[in-house]
């Protein structure tokens, strides 16, 4: 086996995972990944005392237009150049088990990892309109829940749907360490240091950029006939 090959079957498989571990997963489109979600994986693990993050970027998103989604292997190979630390593990196996909700996902995770305390881990922008997501009350009862605080969201964890539905099961910040302990629904909201970055941003600032090249393109072949 090559070792492309290799670092393929990595990110394809589901990570590995001891019994009493406790693992936030972090999933998303991350298309563009950037500092933001970097910093909510950092955060995360070390204020909810984690033993491992596992980055699961999907194959696709529901809520969001595939058009503008980047190949999976270009997403992974970008997630892993912001990530330098060996408990933060990047991984695709949402391709290979063929899910396609985060709640399936959860239910497939929950099913051959016994034992293992699992984390939800989002930032506070998913937050905002997890009530869209597919059968969002079943993960919420699935297993705990952290949010992370971001940029123009931090009124989220007041007015957001699922924060004013499942109100009476927030525990405060300072015992966000004893979440892997708690037995869902429960979930607190983290807040600290916060990026600016977006992934929406950045692909608007990568196709100006793209648009901006073409015509100086044109441009000098113009001036060349």
């Amino acid at each position: 086996m090559t070792v492309e090959n290799i670092k393929k079957y990595r990110y394809h498989h589901m990570p590995y995972a001891e019994k009493g571990m406790a693992i936030g997963l972090f999933g998303g489109s991350f298309n563009p990944p950037h500092e933001g979600h970097a910093l909510v994986a950092y955060t995360a693990l070390r204020r909810l005392k984690l033993d491992r993050i596992w980055w699961m970027v999907t194959p696709q998103n529901p809520l969001k237009n595939s058009n503008i989604l980047a190949p999976l292997e270009k997403r992974l190979a970008a997630s892993k150049t912001l990530v330098y630390n060996p408990r933060i593990c990047i991984t695709g196996f949402e391709q290979e088990i063929q899910t396609r909700y985060s709640a399936e996902t959860i239910q497939s995770i929950l099913k051959y990892n016994t034992g293992v305390h699992f984390i939800w881990i989002m930032g506070a922008d998913n937050l905002a309109t997890f009530h869209h997501w597919q059968e969002w009350r079943k993960i919420v009862h699935s297993l705990p829940i952290a949010i992370v605080d971001r940029p123009g969201f931090t009124k989220a964890e007041q007015s957001s749907k699922m924060a004013r539905t499942f109100a009476d099961f927030r525990i405060q910040e300072n015992l966000a360490a004893l979440l892997s302990s708690k037995v869902a629904p429960v979930w607190t909201f983290i807040h600290g240091h916060r990026s600016s970055q977006s992934s929406t941003t950045l692909r608007e600032k990568s196709i100006k950029e793209v648009n901006q090249s073409r015509k100086r393109s044109e441009d000098a072949l113009h001036e060349t006939t």
